[in-house]
């Protein structure tokens, strides 16, 4: 059992607060809070599953302050929360079994073009668009994948899941941002259940993160009403950015040695 000083403890809750608000926000979230549990000295699969832990309280709280502002309607949003779980849940199975390393390859090219989509696309605004595709075939289709990608890697699920609904579903950008959460709330979830299973969870070091998790993400989906567009597409760039610059680096490190 790892056991951290008060210090270490503080740290991590402070920087579950940080991870909460900007993955409320923007995503990306696992940017900040999976380094840091790495830090301490725990293995890959274990920091995996805190993370899991301590992230399922900040996405439940963003989703709970967006259900009361009246964003997400849980009744046209079964079908996706249910083929959400169960993508996350293969996924999470399956990644024990293969290797996930050619993902981390593509990853930031996907992302790359994600930033540049939010940059110049007119579609990203506060205001709702048209819909292209029927809810069903939405939750069938990017639900069930997103889910199990999620499940299976993790990096950038919620630019998947936003790009998704600003292009597909028309939604504006606080409303996409809303259900992004909501499914990232499911997909942690399930997740989670797997890790926990398997018996990769520090569930005290991953419940003082939850508790900056909760606070974060409350205070990241605030600012998401007040602010919209003006300040989640930035940070959404921004965020895609620089998860596409990291896991180059650790993909590519021979490109990065002119550094030093």
């Amino acid at each position: 059992m790892l056991e951290l000083d008060l210090l270490t403890l503080s740290l991590l809750l402070l920087v579950g607060f940080i991870g909460g608000t900007v993955d409320s926000i923007a995503g990306g979230g696992g940017l900040i809070t999976l380094p840091a549990l790495l830090a301490t000295g725990m293995s890959p699969a274990m920091a995996l599953g805190t993370n899991k832990l301590q992230s399922c309280f900040g996405s439940f709280s963003a989703t709970r302050f967006f259900i009361k502002q009246k964003l997400i309607n849980l009744h046209d949003m079964r079908l996706a929360v249910i083929c959400t779980f169960v993508g996350s849940a293969t996924g999470t199975l399956l990644v024990q079994q293969i290797d996930a390393t050619a993902l981390s390859q593509l990853l930031p090219l996907l992302l790359t073009g994600f930033a540049l989509y939010f940059l110049f696309s007119k579609r990203v605004k506060d205001e709702d668009s048209q819909r292209r595709i029927g809810e069903a075939a939405f939750a069938l289709i990017f639900g069930t994948a997103i889910g199990f990608y999620d499940g299976f890697f993790g990096p950038g699920t919620g630019s998947f899941f936003a790009i998704a609904f600003v292009s597909l579903a028309g939604f504006g950008m606080a409303k996409a941002t809303a259900h992004t959460k909501l499914l990232n709330f499911t997909s942690n979830i399930a997740a989670l259940l797997f890790f926990a299973l398997g018996g990769h969870v520090a569930w005290g070091i991953g419940l003082t993160m939850a508790v900056g998790q909760f606070l974060g993400g409350r205070l990241g989906s605030g600012l998401v009403v007040a602010k919209g567009t003006t300040l989640v597409k930035p940070l959404i760039v921004c965020v895609s950015t620089i998860m596409s610059a990291r896991l180059l680096y650790q993909a590519y490190p021979e490109w990065f040695s002119w550094l030093g």
